[in-house]
């Protein structure tokens, strides 16, 4: 078994870049998972109760493992990061979403592919648009470019990630 997984990342909480990108190491290190592409970071409002703005980025992955043992690797991920879950829509020092599994539609209690909102969801589509544009999504049949042309991508800026500029 080989296949393409697309994850979304984000965090508000503490250093988040620099726990993103760690996030992004200990995935590449994670024996059964290949990081094949990384998106740039991208700032964005948060959704929910008043708190910090996120930072967002996408990944593309190459997996040896069923989409749920994939789950819950990134959920392990997340606890190593201090990821604690109280309510829905809080901060967070490290969220993964598992977006894509090829083309796989899955509906269980604990997971479903694709990601239910991922659709809606400028803050996931901008960054994934950037790696993986002509993935097809395949409940809708569009492909990533086409869904990040449905939504408001006016709160999804760009981090520059030269020395010289600050977020």
């Amino acid at each position: 078994m080989n296949v393409h997984t697309a994850i979304a990342l984000g965090s508000n909480l503490g250093d988040s870049r620099a726990i993103l990108e760690a996030a992004i190491e200990t995935l590449a290190q994670t024996p059964g998972i290949l990081l094949e592409a990384k998106s740039s970071w991208y700032k964005t409002k948060a959704v929910g109760p008043p708190q910090p703005d996120y930072i967002n980025g996408a990944a593309i992955l190459r997996v040896e493992m069923l989409p749920q043992l994939l789950l819950k690797t990134l959920l392990q991920i997340e606890n190593k990061f201090g990821r604690v879950r109280q309510q829905r829509w809080e901060a967070r020092t490290l969220d993964l979403d598992l977006l894509l599994y090829d083309d796989l539609i899955l509906n269980t209690p604990n997971l479903q592919l694709p990601h239910p909102r991922m659709r809606e969801r400028a803050f996931v589509l901008v960054p994934l648009a950037e790696i993986a544009p002509d993935w097809i999504e395949p409940i809708s049949g569009y492909a990533i470019k086409q869904l990040v042309k449905a939504v408001d991508c006016s709160e999804v800026h760009r981090l520059v990630s030269n020395l010289f500029d600050q977020p």
